[in-house]
């Protein structure tokens, strides 16, 4: 696989630092995506999500949520168990895991919660008022058009 430098753009541009971060990022990924725990991602309406991560055998304590730099991160550690325990199958994997969502500008995590093997986080996109579209009314001012505009008979 050939890999790129991206070095020679980041000198060169100024504020589009996350653009290059996302190429690198992309260009970095293992192309064999880890695949435990599954996972699911509902889209509940137009501005809410849910992630449903299936963690059968941790508890609330094995379980750490956290949002750092636009990433939300999932992860699990479970406490020493009793070494006195003799399995005959052993099917619950509960070895330790690390997932990362990547999330999009003005998504926030409104709560988690950890019910019946499952952990359900939920998003939500709060735009800013100010970064929505808004409808501008047209106005017809004949007034101000007379103004502007030159009569070509008084030129001539």
């Amino acid at each position: 696989m050939r890999t790129y430098d991206f070095a020679p753009l980041y000198r060169s541009t100024v504020g589009f630092d996350q653009i290059a971060n996302l190429m690198d990022r992309v260009l970095t990924t293992e192309t064999s995506q880890p695949t435990y725990p599954p996972y699911n991602i509902e889209k509940l309406d137009d501005e809410a999500y849910r992630i449903s991560i299936a963690v059968a055998g941790f508890t609330d304590a094995d379980l750490s949520v956290e949002v750092r730099e636009k990433a939300l991160i999932v992860s699990a550690r479970k406490a020493d168990e009793d070494t006195d325990k003799t399995y005959l199958h052993r099917g619950i994997a509960t070895r330790a895991f690390e997932r990362r969502f990547h999330l999009a500008d003005h998504v926030v995590i409104t709560g988690a919660t950890h019910a019946n093997g499952m952990l359900h986080i939920e998003l939500e996109r709060q735009v800013p008022d100010a970064l929505k579209p808004r409808q501008i009314q047209i106005a017809s001012d004949t007034t101000r058009l007379g103004k502007d505009v030159v009569d070509a008979s008084a030129v001539n």
